[in-house]
């Protein structure tokens, strides 16, 4: 073979080297390309999208345990540290539902050191041999309301069981004694009374059911604050004059306030009654106003019984009594105070109290000012 003859096969063969190379190195990137498209994605198709706009808190588990996606109300909630689930008994859940495939929902209370405990209910579900998804609703703001419904309806039945028990024994005790008129009309004073306190009881409790039904304040009124103080005194003057109690009234005059007239006057008036009802016999009690900042200030100030320090927090829940034998001798509900709290928690205002027991008490009652009261 001739020196030329060699040299063309000895070029040839090395396009065909370098030739193949280059094929070598386009089919490597081609299929470096395609790869993740090939790969079985971790989540499927579509979950993540989900996850998204899910409200419910939402968790993805692979194989190993391990958070693969969850939703931002999961972290929100404290579900998810890092890649793991927090809460050992949802994770034990999942382990479940992962060993045999079946879709599992029940109830947990999940308890964080430093947090409230919460209720949850957790629906679990298998999404592939491998992955769980977790769906967990918190529930513990119905739990805690269906708490204060078992409760009010219990504290309710047993407020009314007392006085109309009260009025059939008394009823009873009249009909036996009936060739006695002084034991009789003793008797029928008693159910009087008995009546009069059944009376204000259900008068206070449609009254709170109707504060909490209504939304008093989407069109508030100017309400003249003088006149809510005239007519919470006056509603309770028969007693006052009874007891021998002064009831004085004092500050800047000519204030008005934003919000239901109805509910305002409600409140000052069971602010005045209670004062009335826990002062002693002659006795004063102060009913004042004043302005603070972008407020009114009403405030009614006793000479009574007081309140120990370790009750103030209490005084406002509903039919807590500091002491329920005193309560029960003048007729109090337990109600009242519950009534003012919501008014000034739906008007934008607060309700505080000073006391000192044995000393008296002082309430300050504040609603958002109107600007366009007369000062005087």
């Amino acid at each position: 073979m001739d020196a030329t003859t060699q040299a063309f096969l000895a070029a040839l063969i090395g396009a065909l080297v370098a030739g193949g190379g280059v094929l070598a190195w386009h089919v490597s990137e081609r299929q470096q390309r395609m790869a993740p498209d090939v790969v079985e994605p971790a989540v499927p198709a579509g979950v993540a999208s989900v996850l998204s706009v899910l409200r419910s808190s939402a968790v993805v588990v692979g194989g190993d345990d391990t958070v693969v996606k969850a939703s931002a109300p999961a972290y929100a909630m404290g579900l998810v540290s890092g890649t793991s689930l927090v809460s050992h008994e949802l994770a034990e859940l999942v382990t479940q539902v992962r060993r045999d495939g079946q879709i599992r929902e029940t109830e947990l209370l999940m308890a964080r050191q430093g947090t409230t405990p919460r209720h949850v209910t957790v629906r679990c579900a298998p999404l592939s041999s491998t992955l769980v998804l977790a769906l967990v609703e918190d529930r513990t703001r119905e739990r805690r309301i269906e708490k204060v419904r078992r409760d009010f309806v219990a504290n309710v039945s047993h407020e009314l069981k007392t006085p109309v028990g009260a009025i059939r024994l008394l009823a009873e005790a009249a009909c036996e004694a009936a060739d006695d008129p002084v034991a009789v009309r003793r008797f029928a004073g008693r159910m009087l009374t008995e009546s009069d306190r059944l009376s204000r009881l259900v008068q206070q409790i449609i009254e709170l059911s109707r504060l909490q039904d209504d939304d008093p304040l989407d069109a508030p009124v100017v309400v003249a604050v003088d006149d809510v103080v005239a007519g919470a005194v006056d509603a309770s003057a028969i007693d006052a004059n009874d007891r021998g109690i002064k009831v004085v009234t004092g500050g800047v005059h000519g204030l008005k306030v934003f919000g239901n007239e109805e509910q305002v006057r409600a409140a000052v008036a069971n602010l005045v009654a209670n004062a009335v009802t826990y002062s002693g016999t002659d006795s004063t009690v102060l009913v004042s106003t004043k302005t603070e900042e972008q407020m009114v200030e009403i405030s009614v100030v006793d000479q009574g019984i007081g309140i120990p320090s370790g009750e103030l927090d209490r005084i406002f829940e509903r039919f807590y009594r500091v002491d329920p034998a005193r309560h029960r001798s003048t007729g109090g509900t337990g109600l009242g105070l519950s009534i003012v709290k919501h008014v000034a928690a739906t008007h934008g205002g607060e309700i505080r109290v000073w006391s000192v027991e044995g000393q008296g008490s002082t309430f300050f009652f504040n609603l958002p000012r109107a600007h366009q009261e007369a000062q005087i």
